[in-house]
Parts: structure tokens; C-alpha cells; sequence
């Protein structure tokens, strides 16, 4: 279970660390009304979509990734995987650079949705964000070939996979914890954060999807050879 997790790590720091969930998460956070409950019911949603795509895709991927596996131990579906990620998050760090719109982000009446939101449309919103984004939808893809390629069994699969949605998530658990427990103080400091996303959003995305996109598919490529 370890070192499947610390082979998870860089699909848990990459889905993580994607701006646009932050962003949305910490508007809905800052809502004058009903702002906890609104990102509560956002995150939530989130998490639901995630269980059931690993629930689906997980029993999917375990079929097709022992039958491709070989003696080696190394899963070609992984490999395949890493190669998309990697490939899409180089594109998305071009088209950054270049002045394009993030593919994943939301479409402006999702902006609008954000501002009106109730807690229901909040969680409507949440349900919907990892169907449409494609990088969180490969990095969960990803996430769920190398459990099924470790051949953990059923219940270890299960914890190793809600491990991933748990920490996958943790930025977006964080804030709401400090609003719960420290809501004066929180107040100031999510807003800088709000304000700091929203000004680097560029950078930060061509960052992330360099850095990433190069690991994936330098890792992709190796794993293909070896396979």
C-alpha cells in the first residue's frame, strides 16, 4: 500500500493543485451567504462524481489492466495514460503561453452560476467540474490504472483509491476548515489567495502544466519502452 501511494503522489499533487477548482471553491467559500455551506456542498459534490468514477472506471481498469499486464509488472494502460496526460498538459501550457483560455476551465456562465449559487447549485456545480475538466478526468484515469495495476485486491484498492480523493482534495478542504474554525482571521487571507489565483492564473497554469507534462510523459515514454 505504500509505495503505491507514493507512486499516486504525483496524481494527487498534480489534481490538486489545478487553479480553476481552487478558484471556484474559495469564491463560493467567500459567498456573503451561506458561504461555508456553499463550498461544503461544492467539495461534496466533487467527491461524489470522484467516488463514482472510481467505482465504474476502478472495476473497468482492473478487468483490462491484468489482462495487459505482463511478467514485468508494468501496466501498458498506465503508460498509454501518463502519455495523454502528459501530452494534454504540454498543450495546455502552449496554449497558456500563447494567450488561449484554459480548456478546463469553467464557461462563463458557470462564472455567472458561482456569483448566484445556491448551496444545491453549489453542489450541482461540484458534481459537474470533474466531467468536464479533461486533466482531472486523466489524473483520476491515471490514479485508478496504477491501483488496478498493483493488484492490491479489492478492499485495499478501495482505501488506496479514497486516499487519493482525500488528499486530492485537501485545497479545497483547507480553506473551509479555517472558515469553520477561524472565521475573522480566515476572512482577509482567502481573499488574498482568491485575489493571488485569479492575478497569476497564467503563470501559474503554464508552470504546473510544464512541469507536470514533461514528468508524465518523459515517465509514459519510459514505461512504453519497458513494456
Amino acid at each position: 500500500m505504500g509505495s503505491v501511494l507514493i507512486t499516486l503522489l504525483p496524481y494527487i499533487i498534480g489534481s490538486a493543485i489545478v487553479p480553476v477548482q481552487i478558484i471556484v471553491g474559495l469564491l463560493l467559500l467567500q459567498s456573503p451567504h451561506q458561504g461555508t455551506l456553499k463550498a461544503i456542498a461544492y467539495v461534496s459534490g466533487m467527491t461524489v462524481t470522484r467516488l463514482l468514477q472510481g467505482v465504474i472506471f476502478g472495476w473497468v481498469l482492473t478487468g483490462i489492466t491484468t489482462a495487459a499486464q505482463d511478467g514485468s509488472g508494468k501496466s501498458p494502460i498506465v503508460s498509454t495514460l501518463l502519455l495523454v496526460l502528459g501530452v494534454l498538459l504540454l498543450i495546455t501550457a502552449y496554449k497558456k503561453w500563447q494567450g488561449a483560455d484554459d480548456p478546463d476551465a469553467p464557461p462563463p456562465k458557470w462564472l455567472t452560476l458561482i456569483e448566484q449559487a445556491t448551496p444545491a447549485k453549489a453542489l450541482g456545480i461540484g458534481l459537474g467540474l470533474p466531467l468536464i475538466a479533461a486533466k482531472l478526468w486523466v489524473f483520476t484515469l491515471s490514479a485508478l490504472a496504477t491501483i488496478a495495476a498493483a493488484q492490491l485486491g479489492q478492499p485495499a484498492s478501495a482505501i488506496a483509491f479514497l486516499l487519493f480523493v482525500i488528499l486530492a482534495e485537501i485545497l479545497l478542504w483547507l480553506p473551509i476548515g479555517m472558515r469553520v474554525l477561524l472565521p475573522k482571521q480566515a476572512q482577509p487571507i482567502l481573499q488574498r489567495v482568491v485575489n493571488g489565483l485569479t492575478e497569476h492564473n497564467r503563470a501559474i497554469v503554464i508552470g504546473v502544466s510544464l512541469v507536470f507534462g514533461v514528468w508524465f510523459l518523459a515517465t509514459g515514454i519510459s514505461g512504453s519502452i519497458a513494456t
